[in-house]
């Protein structure tokens, strides 16, 4: 029997699950196809600590040494730097991280702005677009493949591969994707090695090639992991933003007068609807417990930063969209206009939605290090779309029919189309 976690109904909505799991604990058994023990963890205290517990592994080498499965994944996927530990994984994330520091990220904001006017103006000029397709993928695939120096004519297939990656319950779509994927990025590793360039990708070469300090293995991994995660989540970020803005008109008015609150929209929209639904793969290397349960060595354990972000012992009003929630994330300022929501100092932030913020880029030593550039991206993509098309709406009155990706993993619309007209 499959798992409720894989179902389509999930897929679509996976609220109501969370929150019944939530409600038996913040740290649940639930059924799987594999008969391993899998715990799913929602409570949003218990997701921070499991986040950064030592305990609790992303080695999956060293899981399945002794548990052979018929899974026929890529190593460049199956060992990417998500999957391993410090110290190693502080290492590979030290010579990644250099691309995606707050500075780096601002020197890109004129080339994002770029493209996001070019995508927008080819919508413009039709009146009616699926904005998942030609908005909310293109734009974040594009930055990154700059960053890497993936060709434009390669780029599709790029993101299809990556997309298959993270099919529900379809593993043999996920084997030959991770195939096509980690093959494609060896050739263009090949093929830069012999005409360098000034791209993240060749930065990481010089790094294999004069220091020794990235194997040829790790180089390929590094690569796709950071083409996959470059785009994924922004584009579900946006997607699930829009989706959240085409059911407001008074937030999307609210927007469209005041971009300065979009950082705190922003921040709002990955709580509300977390482009993560379910973290990747952790295990325990010891028993322990956890909110209230004992897990054993070996029980697999995946953190819902989506359950989490909606956890009641946390958020107000958590299946809402307030924009106040955040306002923490930024310096605080008792100035500014008397409409917009004053930030609160600290010590005067009240209850349970006291400084913290949500879980969707994570926690601990795998916390997102391109979260600045997806912020940036986001940012910037609601403001060209409030802006460019201020009577922008839903082309379909039902939201029941909105198509969901089907993966345990992400959350987003699969498509998302619009009427940009007056």
């Amino acid at each position: 029997m499959n798992s409720p976690l894989d179902s389509a109904e999930f897929s679509r909505d996976p609220y109501p699950l969370l929150a019944a799991l939530r409600a038996r604990g913040p740290v649940h058994r639930v059924r799987t196809d594999n008969g391993r023990t899998t715990w799913v963890v929602t409570g949003w205290a218990e997701a921070r600590a499991a986040l950064a517990d030592a305990r609790l592994s992303k080695d999956t080498a060293r899981y399945f040494a002794d548990r052979p499965g018929n899974r026929r994944l890529a190593p460049a996927v199956s060992r990417t730097m998500l999957a391993t530990d410090p110290p190693h994984h502080g290492r590979l994330r030290k010579l990644a991280m250099k691309a995606f520091t707050p500075a780096a990220v601002a020197r890109l904001e004129p080339r994002i702005r770029a493209i996001a006017q070019e995508l927008a103006g080819a919508l413009a000029a039709r009146g009616s677009a699926d904005l998942v397709e030609e908005f909310a993928v293109p734009l974040p695939i594009t930055v990154i493949s700059e960053l890497l120096g993936v060709p434009a004519p390669d780029r599709a297939a790029v993101r299809s591969w990556s997309h298959d990656l993270f099919a529900a319950a379809a593993p043999d779509t996920v084997d030959r994707a991770s195939h096509a994927l980690s093959d494609y990025m060896t050739r263009l590793i090949a093929a830069r090695r012999e005409a360098l360039g000034d791209d993240v990708l060749s930065g990481l070469i010089a790094a294999r090639d004069e220091a020794d300090r990235l194997s040829e293995a790790e180089l390929v991994s590094l690569a796709v992991l950071l083409v996959v995660a470059g785009h994924e989540t922004t584009t579900h970020l946006i997607g699930n933003g829009m989706v959240a803005l085409l059911q407001d008109d008074a937030l999307r008015s609210r927007l469209r007068a005041d971009p300065g609150l979009l950082p705190a929209a922003v921040e709002e929209f990955l709580r509300y609807d977390s482009p993560i639904t379910l973290a990747t793969f952790r295990f325990a290397t010891e028993p322990f417990e956890l909110g209230g349960v004992g897990i054993g060595e070996g029980d697999v354990v995946l953190v819902s930063p989506g359950g989490a972000n909606r956890d009641p012992a946390r958020f107000v009003t958590p299946d809402e969209v307030r924009l106040d929630r955040h306002c923490h994330t930024e310096p605080w300022d008792a100035s500014g206009p008397p409409d917009r929501p004053r930030c609160p100092r600290p010590e005067e932030s009240p209850g349970p939605d006291r400084p913290g913020g949500h879980l969707s880029f994570g926690h601990g030593p795998h916390h997102c290090l391109g979260a600045p550039l997806a912020r940036l991206e986001a940012r910037i993509a609601f403001e060209v779309l409030l802006t460019r098309f201020p009577g922008i709406r839903p082309a379909t009155d039902s939201w029941d029919a909105l198509e969901w990706r089907h993966s345990r993993l992400m959350h987003g619309p699969a498509r998302l189309p619009v009427v940009l007209g007056p």
